[in-house]
This record gives structure tokens, C-alpha cells and sequence, in this order.
């Protein structure tokens, strides 16, 4: 299935990784520049450099098309749109030399398990290896 993904690692150049909750997208990853900046647990913006080794872009091109990401929809969100405001979102885009691909999902999308489960795991995924990358740094 990785062989044949419509993307290739050979052509990857970089991910976007934002988060909040609703539309406060605060949380921001850019891989290609290592610019982080988040939210800490006092509510303060933290403003960092975490640059992903080859092996962390290679392990995150792998768990994306494990995942399916290739054939997530573009925006995937709850239900309830009072309460999705107030649920976690996130935005996953993998770019590519000749193409990207971008996902905005709602923590509390409901609809299809599987799917909601595989962007949960994506999600997850992501997270680490940043955190991991951030850590090894400090």
C-alpha cells in the first residue's frame, strides 16, 4: 500500500500541523521552517525552533498513508456545530514537490468510526514525534 501511494517520500518537503479549540487554530508546526508555537499549560504563547530529523519525516509519510490520509475528506467535523466550536480542531497538510494534501478535523466528528479513529491516530502520531523531536532538543 505505501508503494503505491499517490505521494511519494522521495518528493515530500513538508508538514503543516495547526490545532486549538473551534476556529483558534493558535497551536501551529511548520516542519519546513521548525517554527512551533503553542499554548502552555498557563496559557501562554511559546514560541520555539523543533526541527524533525529524515527518519521523523519518513516515520510521518508512513502513518499517513497507513492512516488512509490520502483519502480522508478535506473537512471532517461533529455534529453539533454549538458544541464543535468548543471541541478540538485540527489541520494536517502534507506538502509535496508537485502536490499537498489537507485535512481539517473536528475531535468530535462522529460519523464514521473508522475514519474518525484513523484521523485520531494521525493526529496522535504528529503530536509525538513533535513532542519527541522538542524534547531530544532541550
Amino acid at each position: 500500500m505505501i508503494k503505491n501511494a499517490p505521494y511519494k517520500f522521495s518528493e515530500f518537503e513538508s508538514i503543516t500541523f495547526k490545532f486549538g479549540l473551534g476556529d483558534n487554530l493558535v497551536n501551529q508546526y511548520n516542519s519546513k521552517t521548525g517554527n512551533y508555537q503553542y499554548l502552555n499549560s498557563k496559557d501562554s504563547l511559546v514560541k520555539t525552533n523543533v526541527k524533525l530529523t529524515k527518519d521523523d519525516l519518513l516515520y510521518l509519510h508512513r502513518k499517513a498513508a497507513e492512516q488512509g490520509f490520502w483519502n480522508f475528506p478535506e473537512v471532517f467535523s461533529g455534529s453539533d456545530k454549538t458544541k464543535s466550536l468548543k471541541s478540538p480542531h485540527y489541520y494536517i497538510e502534507y506538502n509535496y514537490k508537485n502536490k499537498s494534501k489537507h485535512v481539517l478535523f473536528d475531535a468530535d466528528y462522529n460519523e464514521k468510526q473508522k475514519l474518525g479513529d484513523a484521523a485520531r491516530q494521525l493526529v496522535k502520531e504528529i503530536t509525538n514525534v513533535i513532542n519527541d523531536a522538542q524534547d531530544r532538543h532541550n
